[in-house]
């Protein structure tokens, strides 16, 4: 999701949904010490979460990224998201495409990655399986309460996969490129913001 950014010679960075950091490790190794990252996200109990303690300048933010007031962040070299993009239905996301648009300075570059459902009808009942039983077991054993893993399956139903989410990137003049992992376990969109619309 990262490999191909141009994140060495990148200044501002902005993670959106950026829940308790969980990408900021991927990111630290190509990252300068003078860049600055700048994470956004709704909850305030998964930011208090957030690792701080990176070689580079991080901002966390308690803010609806759709809300562009209240995220207001300057003009980013990237951004990017991984495994937020299944709790928007479809209106959000095409103001989410805006809202990356506003954020990106000309040139700039984003990715972002979400849990999918597989076209395969075996492979699909698999991970569908996995998803809503096997994870919010898992929550329940390791952390007391499945609760908020048990929208996982029912928001990644909903979501289907990255394609529409290209589409509105695309409306909102972005170069954009729809990939698929894992057979369609997980999909992506990744592009630039041309230098002239």
């Amino acid at each position: 999701m990262v490999a191909d950014l141009p994140l060495s010679s990148t200044t501002v960075v902005v993670d959106l949904m950026s829940g308790m950091g969980e990408l900021w490790r991927s990111l630290a190794p190509q990252l300068s010490s003078t860049a600055r990252l700048i994470g956004i996200d709704f909850s305030e109990e998964m930011t208090q979460r957030a690792p701080r303690d990176w070689p580079f300048e991080l901002e966390v933010r308690v803010a609806d990224v759709l809300d562009g007031g209240a995220s207001s962040p300057p003009l980013a070299d990237v951004v990017v998201s991984s495994f937020g993009l299944k709790t928007f239905d479809r209106d959000q996301q095409t103001l989410l495409a805006t809202r990356v648009a506003e954020t990106l300075r000309p040139g700039g570059a984003f990715s972002f990655i979400e849990m999918s459902v597989p076209r395969s009808g075996l492979l699909r009942a698999i991970d569908m399986a996995y998803i809503k039983g096997v994870i919010p077991l898992v929550g329940r054993v390791l952390l007391g309460n499945p609760e908020c893993y048990r929208m996982l399956g029912i928001d990644t139903e909903a979501f289907g996969d990255a394609t529409h989410v290209a589409e509105c990137l695309r409306r909102a003049d972005l170069r954009a490129t729809y990939s698929s992992y894992f057979f369609g376990c997980a999909t992506g969109v990744k592009g630039i913001k041309p230098v002239t619309v």
